[in-house]
C-alpha cells in the first residue's frame, strides 16, 4: 500500500514522502498514530505539487546562489584593525566582521559560516576568502585589512 508519511518515520522515510509499505503496517500502526496518510489520487495529486513546488524553490535558491556569487567575485572587503609595531594584529580578523563588512559595504547580506578561513588573519594585507553558498557553489572573495589611514 502507497502512504505519504505526515511525521518522519525511522526505517520508513521523512516527512512528506511517499513510501510502499504492507497493508498490515499502514492500518495498525501508521494509520492509528497519525503517523501516515493513504495515497489516494487526490493526495497524489497534492503530493506532486508539494514536490513541483519544493524543486522550484530549490532551483530558484540555486539560481540566486550562483548570482551572489558572480557578484562576490568583485567584492573587495576592506578592514581596519589594530596592529603592533611589526604588523601583527591585536587579535584576529574573524569570519562575523567580514559578513558585517560585506553587508555595510556592499550590502550583501552573507551568513558567516559560509565565510571558510583557512587560519585566523593576523596580519595587515591583502587576504583570500572562500564562500561557500551552498549547492556546491563556491567563490573567494579579496580582504584587506589595513591600519585605517
Amino acid at each position: 500500500m502507497k502512504v505519504i508519511l505526515q511525521q518522519d518515520v525511522q526505517g520508513q522515510g521523512k516527512k512528506g514522502d511517499l513510501v510502499n509499505v504492507s497493508d498490515g503496517y499502514a492500518r495498525n500502526y501508521l494509520f492509528p498514530r497519525k503517523l501516515a496518510s493513504e495515497a489516494t489520487s487526490g493526495a497524489l495529486t497534492e503530493y506532486k505539487l508539494r514536490e513541483k513546488a519544493k524543486a522550484d524553490k530549490l532551483d530558484s535558491d540555486k539560481k540566486r546562489a550562483q548570482a551572489a556569487a558572480e557578484h562576490l567575485k568583485t567584492c573587495a572587503v576592506k578592514l581596519t584593525a589594530k596592529a603592533g609595531s611589526q604588523g601583527r594584529l591585536f587579535g584576529a580578523v574573524t569570519g562575523q566582521e567580514i559578513a558585517d563588512a560585506l553587508k555595510a559595504q556592499f550590502g550583501l547580506d552573507v551568513d558567516k559560516h559560509k565565510l571558510v578561513l583557512d587560519e585566523p588573519i593576523k596580519t595587515y594585507g591583502l587576504h583570500t576568502v572562500k564562500v561557500k553558498l551552498g549547492f556546491e557553489i563556491s567563490t573567494t572573495i579579496q580582504v584587506e585589512v589595513g591600519d585605517g589611514n
